[in-house]
């Protein structure tokens, strides 16, 4: 498994009564990589992981490796509430074949520190794929530090780290801790061109369902060091991309999505669609987006 380039945190596609629809998230699944993304992560935020009954995470498992099939690595969020249920997923998730695990830690409850470390072992403890683990303190509450990050370095499978703490300053000091034991990965949307000239090599991306190919070449142009190129996508992409940090995410990306020709904005409550002024806002960025997409290089 490579672990670098774009990789789109997929949505999961709902009917409108709420029940997955299997083939339409797949079809989204194979338009991205269509479009060259490197590989696809499963049952994230985006994927709306915690509004999932277990045997629904595994049917969209299972559904997007037969589409995949071996084209590109597929990872799974392992997003749960206790430590004994992360641990029971990531072994379910093994077996339903897909790639690598996007870890976060477990949901609902700050942890310390240890506690942090002790969850985040337990599950890599489980399993032998290799881990990305999932940084974002400011929506789950629990900041995985460099000090963690450097304990968690002797455990072999894990392998990236998903920086989305939103502080540009974390990607050195992890560098200049660690220098290159782990594959860091630009965690938020709207810091990615700056997570790449700091040293990522890879892109967990909400925005990318949406405009794969502009993402894709963007993030291609940054990291072979043609900065201004990268930069006029970038300043195109903004708008959309400060999207992937507000607590609707998942309603805008879905949104921006379904505006772009790719799936449906259907949620599952408590989500419900954007409405008056931030549905408006979206609307608007999005279309003036549409019409103004940058050239691409060839």
């Amino acid at each position: 498994m490579i672990w670098q380039g774009v990789y789109p945190a997929v949505t999961t596609q709902f009917r409108s009564d709420e029940s997955i629809d299997l083939e339409a998230t797949q079809r989204l699944v194979v338009q991205q990589l269509d479009d060259g993304v490197d590989g696809i992560i499963a049952l994230g935020t985006c994927g709306e992981n915690a509004s999932l009954a277990p045997e629904e995470k595994l049917a969209v498992l299972a559904a997007l490796r037969e589409a995949i099939g071996r084209r590109a690595p597929l990872l799974t969020g392992v997003a749960e509430t206790t430590t004994a249920g992360a641990v029971r997923f990531t072994r379910d998730a093994e077996r339903a074949g897909v790639d690598g695990l996007m870890v976060l830690p477990a949901l609902t409850y700050s942890s310390q520190p240890a506690e942090t470390l002790h969850h985040l072992k337990a599950v890599a403890a489980a399993t032998a794929l290799p881990l990305m683990i999932y940084n974002n303190p400011n929506a789950y509450h629990v900041d995985i530090t460099v000090d963690v990050l450097a304990e968690l370095a002797t455990v072999k499978n894990v392998v990236a780290v998903k920086e989305a703490s939103e502080d540009a300053r974390r990607i050195t000091d992890l560098v200049n801790r660690v220098g290159a034991r782990y594959a860091i990965f630009a965690g938020v949307d709207d810091f990615a061109l700056e997570a790449v000239m700091l040293g990522a090599v890879g892109w967990v991306s909400g925005l990318t369902s949406a405009f794969p190919r502009e993402a894709v070449a963007m993030f291609r142009l940054a990291r072979a060091g043609r900065y201004a190129e990268a930069l006029t996508i970038y300043r195109w992409f903004m708008p959309l991309l400060h999207l992937d940090s507000i607590p609707t995410l998942v309603q805008c990306i879905k949104l921006v999505s379904a505006l772009a020709g790719r799936g449906t904005e259907q949620t599952r409550a408590p989500r419900l669609p954007l409405a008056g002024e931030a549905r408006a806002h979206v609307m608007r960025i999005t279309e003036a987006a549409l019409r103004t997409r940058p050239a691409l290089p060839a």
